[in-house]
């Protein structure tokens, strides 16, 4: 009995994921459009981020690790918490509440999330939906308007931490190719930040970091002059950050 117990899902304690990742032009986020469970003929296509309930007995990373899996098929990507979102009435609008009566028992309980964000390169994952995800999409993160729940305060605060850690930390080439020109580098570093990062200053600080590799390769299949490639080299970067670089 204690173990069944153990299992059985918490009403009151879920995860939610925010998923960036970048085309090569725009900064994306991973929304889904839920849809309802046994049938039930209520319309709703609210785009949410990913996420749901955990299970008593789990431990929270396992549970967004778990949670984004079943929801989109991504799995084994790494996860970072970015804080606990509790407001009282978080789950209280009518659309919201609505949906949760007809999929749990207790729609009224107060739920406290906890927040994660990851940063994954869009080439390397095939999403597909499952669960309650009736469709998945990457939708651009500057289109972003009024999401279920409180989940637009939680892409808010990840956009927060995300641009806070690429002032100091290479992040950013999580969502790059292996190989890349410094205009795909400004391009996603410009979108994070919102437009905010001069072009030619960028360019001329990057190149000098020791840290960026040259390559042989160049760009294929674009329509104006072939741009040179450059690979990040860690070790560099690590020799230059004790110094206390900042990116930009």
């Amino acid at each position: 009995m204690r173990e069944k117990i153990k299992n059985q899902t918490n009403p009151n304690v879920s995860v939610d994921c925010v998923v960036f990742g970048f085309d090569g032009t725009d900064l994306k986020v991973l929304l889904v459009q839920r849809e309802l469970r046994d049938n039930l003929n209520i319309n709703d296509d609210t785009l949410v981020l990913p996420g749901d309930l955990i299970n008593d007995n789990e431990d929270l990373d396992d549970a967004a690790s778990r949670i984004l899996t079943g929801l989109t098929g991504i799995r084994n990507i790494f996860l970072e918490q970015i804080g606990a979102f509790g407001h009282p009435q978080r789950l209280m609008k009518e659309r919201d509440q609505v949906w949760l009566r007809a999929i749990r028992l207790e729609p009224s309980a107060r739920v406290i999330t906890v927040g994660y964000f990851a940063l994954i390169n869009i080439k390397n994952y095939k999403v597909k939906p499952a669960g309650f995800a009736k469709h998945i999409l990457w939708h651009d993160y500057d289109t972003v308007n009024e999401l279920g729940f409180d989940h637009k305060l939680i892409l808010d605060t990840a956009i927060a931490k995300l641009r806070n850690k690429l002032y100091r930390e290479p992040v950013g080439f999580q969502l790059l190719s292996k190989e890349f020109s410094i205009n795909q580098l400004y391009t996603l570093y410009n979108e994070i930040m919102g437009g905010e990062i001069d072009r030619r200053n960028f360019r001329r600080r990057m190149l000098k970091t020791g840290f960026l590799k040259e390559t042989d390769n160049f760009q294929e299949g674009v329509p104006h002059k072939p741009a040179r490639l450059y690979t990040f080299v860690r070790k560099e970067f690590d020799n230059v950050s004790k110094n206390n670089f900042k990116f930009y």
